[in-house]
């Protein structure tokens, strides 16, 4: 199971497998926070984290709640804000680059026409 943390180690993430591609994406806060997003069910996902060790963002049409640990300012995953949403995204920059070099990269344009430039 692939687990990631933040550099502060308050945040721990375990996912049940590596994704078949990482994200790039270039839309205000993507390409802010240079992530690198695998996507899962939420079901998959563990995050383990004490109650405090996290803080939260929404931002523009307040459908996703992004992230980042309270200590050392990493940005881990994001969240879908409907209670039923189906996919969350985890920042694989938290992962050892080992355990990611394999994977396809692609790049995403979540700024304009919501389609893969690649």
């Amino acid at each position: 199971m692939p687990t990631g943390s933040c550099h502060c180690g308050a945040i721990q993430i375990r996912v049940p497998r590596k994704p078949r591609w990482l994200t790039s994406g270039n839309c205000s806060i993507c390409r802010r926070h240079a992530g690198l997003w695998g996507y899962y069910n939420p079901s998959q996902v563990q995050i383990i984290a004490r109650k405090d060790a996290g803080d939260r963002y929404v931002w523009g049409d307040k459908c996703l709640s992004l992230y980042r640990c309270a200590t050392c300012g990493c940005v881990t995953h994001w969240r879908p804000m409907a209670p039923d949403g189906k996919r969350m995204g985890i920042n694989f920059r938290n992962f050892d680059p080992s355990a990611i070099e394999a994977i396809r990269i692609r790049r995403f344009d979540c700024a304009g026409t919501w389609e893969f430039l690649d």
